[in-house]
């Protein structure tokens, strides 16, 4: 088979790393693509927004198969112009891609279905939006209602820093559009987990759990990023935990979608908390994560072109998933002043010996200038570190990062910390 994969991040790099194993792959296109993705495939500089080139690129390759690895496209209705041309694509359709583009749409829908989450009120007004603010419990959580580069929420543990975030966004749209609309939600305490799962209609595949950390600094300190780091399996978490939030969360939301006339066809993400009051949503995103996918995908031992084709087919319900008990731990190295603005071009040293020692080295924001790797974007790699238990994968990532090099390189020290406990 011939595939394009479009994105250019380390979630691409990982989906692209796995298609790559796969005996049924013959060719692997990606576009835009980045340094890394290009050892394994063919990359094409088209963005991931301009549809009618991608899909002029695909049947000028003789593309059998396209996976879609971002979001904005995802809701901008990538997947339905690529099946009105009648090429086999891997995404949710827009109208269910809405339930990461609105969180306005997926907190409705789950209030309509009685799906656990999080107490909340949506506003267009800013001033009623500051009046509710004012009257609320802190600390609280502010969102931006559309996509926002998973940098649109604010956990807010003052007065001032939620009315801060909420005029940054009503007012200052700092999030463009996204943050016309506002979600004010309950604060939700208590661990938090991923779940990814291969969706179609209401057949559910969920993924290994796995856990991620988004605040920039060591400690869960500073502000929100992409995300700095994950890992899986959750040794600490009982398994029943996760097994009420597959049966009560992601089968229940899959089953509304299709009730909703939006059924699902692709990877559904539940970014979850799990509360003295049981499991609760706090999102869903309609594809893989990022970083999850660069821990989960490399514990996958049935084949994702498999799991893909039947999907699209209507057979996931004939398959059952195969994972390996190894543990897998993701370090993010990211540019210094992320997620703030950042510098590009600077050299990437030691990439080599970080792979001689075992590790997988996804890159998420590099590119190649006089034959050396550079950094281009704010989260620049994924080292994950495998091994039979969280401790030694940890070991192994972290090993591998010191191997690693770039002027103002940072990441944190404490990725997986809490496995150990």
């Amino acid at each position: 088979m011939r595939i394009m994969v479009i994105g250019g991040g380390g979630r691409e790099h990982a989906i692209v790393w796995a298609l790559n194993n796969s005996e049924k792959v013959k060719k692997i296109y990606c576009a835009p693509g980045n340094a890394g993705i290009a050892e394994l495939a063919e990359c094409a500089p088209i963005p991931v927004n301009r549809f009618a080139d991608l899909i002029q690129f695909a049947m000028d390759h003789s593309v059998d198969l396209v996976v879609v690895g971002p979001d904005d496209p995802l809701a901008e209705g990538i997947v339905d112009a690529f099946e009105e041309q009648n090429i086999p694509v891997y995404g949710p359709r827009k109208n269910a891609a809405e339930i990461e583009g609105s969180k306005i749409f997926m907190k409705n829908l789950l209030k309509k279905y009685n799906i656990p989450t999080a107490k909340y009120e949506t506003f267009t007004d800013y001033e009623t939006a500051l009046t509710y603010l004012r009257q609320q419990e802190i600390p609280i959580v502010i969102k931006a209602d559309g996509l926002a580069a998973g940098k649109g929420v604010t956990v807010a543990y003052s007065l001032e820093e939620a009315e801060q975030a909420l005029s940054d966004m009503m007012v200052g749209k700092v999030f463009g559009e996204s943050g016309g609309r506002v979600v004010i939600e309950e604060f939700l305490e208590g661990q938090e987990m991923s779940i990814l799962a291969f969706v179609d209609g209401e057949t559910v595949r969920a993924m290994v759990p796995a856990q991620d950390h988004k605040p920039i600094f060591d400690n869960d300190k500073g502000p929100n990023t992409g995300g700095m780091g994950t890992y899986t399996p959750l040794p600490h978490i009982d398994p029943a935990l996760v097994e009420d939030a597959i049966e009560n969360i992601i089968k229940p939301t899959a089953k509304a979608m299709v009730s909703e006339g939006r059924s699902f066809r692709g990877v559904l993400f539940a970014g979850l908390m799990m509360t003295k009051n049981g499991v609760k949503t706090i999102e869903f995103n309609a594809r893989m994560g990022d970083p999850e996918t660069q821990v989960v995908l490399p514990r996958l031992k049935t084949d994702l072109v498999d799991i893909i084709l039947a999907s699209i087919n209507g057979r996931l319900d004939q398959l059952e998933l195969e994972w390996s008990e190894e543990a897998a731990v993701c370090v993010i190295a990211a540019s210094e002043g992320y997620p703030g603005s950042y510098p590009k071009g600077r050299v990437i040293e030691g990439l080599e010996a970080a792979k001689a020692q075992g590790a997988l080295v996804f890159h998420a924001g590099t590119a190649e200038k006089d034959g050396e790797f550079v950094t281009n974007g704010g989260r620049v790699l994924g080292i994950v570190g495998r091994g039979r238990d969280i401790a030694e994968a940890r070991a192994r990532a972290y090993e591998a990062v010191s191997v690693i090099k770039f002027e103002g390189m940072q990441y944190r020290t404490d990725i997986a910390a809490k496995a150990l406990k």
